[in-house]
């Protein structure tokens, strides 16, 4: 995995764990950790931000990165995201602040503790590949079923974790998520 993405957005989930804010980094980083590598252009980090955590957030990174207090706060009364980007890399992290449904839930007490070492070891919350498949069919299936880096995202992780996924959890939520049909498809282009 590229350091430069995954060193910026330890430093964004290092705040959110001083903070005590449940979070976990999905997106192209989480499937990449899983699955096939590919360069990406930002990260994605779901995280149950309220009101309360803005302040302290932007004071711990406003000197390191672009932020946007007045954004960060309509993201997080409207259950919408916002993003920051990284000074010195232009990096750029995404913050998605959900509404709370039982699949977010689901992802956030099964999130995975994954250990990176740079000058000293550093842990962050990854999405499971199970819910790194299934929020990627979610949002495959909202953008109209064309992005074919979320669709190569899904069979990535699909290969290359084929034999330790939990089938029935996956099935389970893809009914719920009503992805039933593109999690089939997708089980059978990758095997």
């Amino acid at each position: 995995m590229q350091n430069e993405p995954i060193e910026v957005t330890l430093k964004v989930t290092g705040i959110f764990e001083e903070l005590g804010v449940p979070y976990l980094i999905g997106g192209s980083l989480a499937s990449t950790l899983y699955g096939m590598v590919r360069t990406t252009q930002n990260s994605d980090i779901v995280a149950e931000m309220r009101l309360e955590h803005r302040r302290p957030f932007v004071m711990a990174l406003q000197d390191e990165f672009y932020v946007d207090d007045e954004m960060i706060s309509e993201s997080i009364q409207q259950h919408s995201s916002f993003n920051i980007i990284h000074r010195e890399t232009m990096f750029k992290v995404d913050v998605f602040v959900p509404q709370p449904r039982p699949f977010l839930q689901s992802q956030l007490a099964r999130a995975q503790k994954q250990t990176f070492a740079f000058e000293t070891e550093i842990s962050a919350k990854f999405a499971s590949p199970e819910d790194t498949i299934l929020a990627k069919l979610e949002w495959y299936h909202i953008g109209g079923e064309v992005s074919e880096r979320q669709w190569c995202d899904v069979l990535g992780v699909l290969k290359v974790r084929a034999d330790a996924l939990d089938l029935d959890y996956l099935r389970k939520w893809a009914s719920e998520l009503k992805v039933s049909d593109l999690l089939e498809r997708a089980i059978q282009q990758a095997m």
